[in-house]
């Protein structure tokens, strides 16, 4: 049906297909997500890969018509595209099935570290920009100071070495962090050489074993609760027989991320035969 303007009929405007309108939208989503996050310096798979995928929709979302043309006059062409939908929609419904079991593991673990005696508290380290704690670490050492005062005669381990760029150590900054939360100083102990989740628990156990404690203590591992799956089994690993993982949680403008790219480190632990 055309319409008229000033008495000179014109062409009906073409309204967008639904879906070219769901690929703009979700397409500017992750790509705002991706670079807010990188100007922040966070470079993880979990940042960049949705950024990606946010630019390729919305490229797809622009040469709309044109991919269609094509699809329609090759056979080749409706092929392709179906299947590039389906592997997404695949890969979608895999790290819906991932978030959703290590969600039931994060329950999991805080269940089970309310109910052990512990002697020993060891908080992995995170980010210091700064100097400080970032809100991922600043989590996690609030859910330590939790933990110690249900525990009051359990030794508290903040355990990280120097950040890239940094002068001060994590565990340094950490346990700068609790004395000024009001924890007893006598408590902390500060492990300042680590580099990796591994070298965390064992650096961390000289710390334990000069105090009576050792592998087969029961111990909290403190970390983020999308890394308390691997954090378990690299304790286990390394022979913490009675460990337990204390799961804190990630700040919500980081959380997705966060969880996204867990679900490419533990494909990569397992594919390598990591953990």
């Amino acid at each position: 049906m055309f319409v008229t303007v000033d008495g000179w009929p014109t062409a009906p405007r073409k309204r967008w297909p639904l879906a070219r309108l769901a690929c703009l939208l979700a397409g500017a989503v992750l790509l705002a997500d991706g670079l807010v996050l990188m100007s922040m310096g966070l470079f993880s798979m979990g940042v960049t890969v949705p950024g990606a995928l946010g630019l390729g929709l919305c490229l797809l979302a622009w040469r709309w018509q044109a991919l269609q043309a094509w699809r329609k006059r090759s056979p080749w062409g409706r092929r392709l595209w179906r299947a590039g939908w389906l592997l997404l929609l695949a890969w979608v419904a895999s790290v819906g099935l991932f978030w959703n079991a290590l969600a039931g593991q994060v329950q999991a673990f805080n269940a089970a570290a309310g109910e052990v005696p512990l002697k020993a508290i060891i908080v992995l380290g995170s980010g210091t920009p700064n100097g400080q704690p970032s809100p991922a670490l600043r989590a996690r050492l609030d859910k330590a100071r939790e933990l110690a005062a249900a525990h009051p005669a359990a030794w508290v381990v903040v355990s990280g070495g120097v950040d890239f760029g940094e002068t001060a150590s994590e565990g340094r900054i950490m346990g700068d962090y609790l004395r000024a939360q009001g924890m007893a100083a006598g408590r902390i102990l500060q492990e300042e050489r680590s580099t990796s989740t591994e070298l965390n628990l064992r650096y961390s156990l000289p710390l334990l074993q000069a105090r009576g404690l050792g592998l087969d203590s029961p111990v909290a591992v403190v970390t983020s609760d999308f890394h308390t799956v691997r954090a378990q089994r690299i304790a286990r690993k390394i022979g913490y027989t009675q460990s337990v993982v204390a799961a804190a949680p990630t700040p919500l403008y980081l959380r997705y991320n966060a969880w996204l790219r867990e679900y490419f480190a533990t494909a990569s632990s397992w594919v390598l035969r990591e953990v």
